[in-house]
């Protein structure tokens, strides 16, 4: 039973000193020690409320702690924080009054990280590195003795080699823009830890936040030295990844035309001397990339490689690979971050991919294959020039298309409500032997010059025209028929439709017919082109007319009767009477 009193006796006056003892150390007392040698190792003002003392966690605790930013880039703070906490020997501290400190956390900081269009950070001059860097402290006096690392007394200066055994940021928010835009970026919950943080040594360090928009950031890895020129260029070796980052919200796709996609990021960085090389994977999931598409339902994965000049703000892709299902793209170029943007200028090129590994990323760049159709073999090549800001890419370049079939497609039949192009046999599936065209794809819509088809059961098909925001498709094209393609012999509206154009042409033999495409990618409407037929006519009228003249064919120049009664039957109309 005495011992249980003994027990009991020693638990209550340790108690009683536990709730004592944080009045007896007058812990303000150390406030200005602490404000020197904080304002003294960032080259910033540091100003913190009041000081108190918790003996059962061995810290002490701060109120309204404050980092003056650099004027060049605001008046304001550069970081603020509602209370830290700031572990510390405590014998020390009980008995000599001495400070050891042991950690740092500092709870729910607001950080504001700008930079200026010459790409300077306004952390960069964070230790007076860095000429007209921040409000400069007052000189602390001269301590009586060179304090250990960790420790702070009254009038101590900061020494270069300070340590902390452990250093956190909880439950943050960063705030990253620059003076030249209103624009910010916020990253919330984010959290920092690391061990054994000094500015002259190497430290690990964890860093975690949720990403604007959605999506998670995580850095792991070293850092440090802290650079003695610029803190922004202090080397980094860490492993990034990233989940889920929405790419609207980031601004590096236009949110304003629907754009948008998931990316996932899991790559190595390594910085020194101010170059960073970064080599991973990056997957894009939901692309959309142009206004009347629709989201991907395949995603994109990209190996990469990249080298990044941080004083330039300028990078180089290296060789990497862009791969969508089984298809494979080689992407090389350049990069620059300016003002709020980062300019392309990067080259692609493939050979001979499966076209039907990119049917399912078709809808991100505003191409839909017909309802009920579909693309079953076939391969394709293109070479584009990839060029501007990225939320406002531009792409250009050509594509070809090699032996493809595109299944549950009657070409023959979407034609028929074209008199001079009905009775076109092209069969249930259609077979496309050849198809080349200059392609430009910007976020408002596709546009195709120098479309030629070559389609064995019909002709060749050639013309052009743009797939806008909305999906509508406006295409000027030609039909040249193939004899093959003609069904019913010399009765069938295609040869009596040609018969015209012969006899027109005085002698001059032609079946290009012109036609136009309207609807959408998914639900094509062919449909006459009375413009292009009255041209086409009469450019054969007065090419062959000239023939005639020369003795160069026997046939009769065509009247004017002649001209509208061709049109008339190319259309499928009644021709006008005599």
């Amino acid at each position: 039973m005495k011992a249980i009193r003994w027990i009991a006796i020693v638990v209550g006056a340790l108690i009683v000193i536990l709730m004592v003892a944080p009045f007896l150390i007058p812990v303000n007392q150390f406030k200005p020690a602490i404000e020197q040698r904080a304002s003294a190792a960032m080259d910033r003002k540091v100003a913190i409320g009041n000081l108190h003392l918790s003996l059962i966690s061995g810290s002490l605790g701060a109120d309204d702690i404050s980092i003056a930013d650099d004027p060049k880039f605001s008046k304001g703070a550069f970081l603020t924080a509602k209370s830290a906490k700031v572990g510390v020997e405590m014998m020390p501290l009980i008995f000599s009054r001495t400070l050891h400190v042991t950690g740092v956390t500092i709870e729910k900081p607001e950080v504001l990280l700008l930079h200026d269009a010459a790409g300077r950070w306004n952390y960069s001059s964070i230790g007076g590195s860095s000429p007209g860097g921040g409000e400069k402290p007052e000189k602390p006096e001269k301590a009586e003795r060179p304090p250990k690392s960790g420790e702070a007394s009254p009038g101590s200066p900061a020494p270069a080699d300070f340590a902390v055994n452990k250093l956190e940021l909880t439950d943050g928010r960063i705030t990253i823009g620059s003076t030249t835009s209103q624009k910010r970026s916020v990253y919330d919950h984010v959290n920092v830890t690391a061990s054994n943080a000094a500015m002259t040594s190497k430290f690990p360090v964890t860093v975690t936040a949720d990403l604007p928009g959605g999506g998670k950031f995580k850095l792991d890895g070293y850092v440090g030295p802290v650079d003695p020129a610029d803190a922004s260029l202090t080397p980094v070796d860490a492993k990034l990844t990233a989940t889920s980052v929405n790419l609207a919200a980031t601004g590096l796709l236009d949110p304003s035309l629907g754009l948008g996609g998931d990316l996932d990021v899991d790559a190595t960085i390594q910085s020194q001397g101010g170059i960073a090389r970064t080599k991973g994977t990056a997957k894009l999931s939901k692309a959309l990339l142009v206004a009347g598409g629709s989201p991907s339902t395949q995603p994109v994965t990209l190996d990469y490689s990249t080298t990044y000049d941080l004083r330039k703000e300028s990078g180089v892709l290296n060789p990497s690979a862009l791969k969508i299902g089984n298809a494979v793209s080689h992407l090389s170029g350049t990069y620059e971050n300016r003002d709020d943007e980062t300019i392309l200028n990067v080259k692609q090129s493939a050979e001979n991919n499966p076209v039907a590994d990119l049917q399912a990323f078709l809808p991100a760049v505003g191409i839909h294959v017909p309802k009920g159709a579909s693309l079953q073999s076939g391969t394709i090549s293109s070479n584009f020039t990839l060029t501007g800001p990225a939320n406002r890419l531009v792409t250009s370049g050509n594509v070809a298309l090699a032996n493809a079939k595109l299944a549950n497609f009657d070409l023959g039949s979407k034609m028929s409500g074209i008199a001079a192009l009905a009775g076109i046999k092209s069969g249930k599936d259609l077979e496309i032997e050849k198809l080349t065209a200059d392609v430009k794809v910007s976020p408002t819509g596709v546009e195709a010059q120098n479309f030629v088809a070559v389609v064995p059961s019909v002709g060749n098909l050639a013309g052009g025209g743009t797939i806008d925001a909305k999906n509508n498709l406006d295409f000027k094209m030609a039909a040249t028929l193939a004899t093959s393609s003609i069904a019913g012999g010399a009765a069938s509206p295609v040869t009596a439709g040609a018969g015209i154009l012969g006899k027109l042409g005085g002698g001059c033999k032609s079946t290009s017919i012109p036609f136009l495409i309207k609807g959408t990618t998914s639900d094509p409407k062919f449909l006459p082109d009375v413009g292009g037929i009255a041209a086409s006519m009469l450019k054969t009228q007065l090419g062959c007319a000239g023939n005639v003249a020369t003795g160069k064919t026997g046939g009769q120049q065509p009247s004017a009767t002649d001209l509208i009664n061709g049109i008339s039957g190319l259309l499928g109309k009644k021709k006008p009477q005599q």
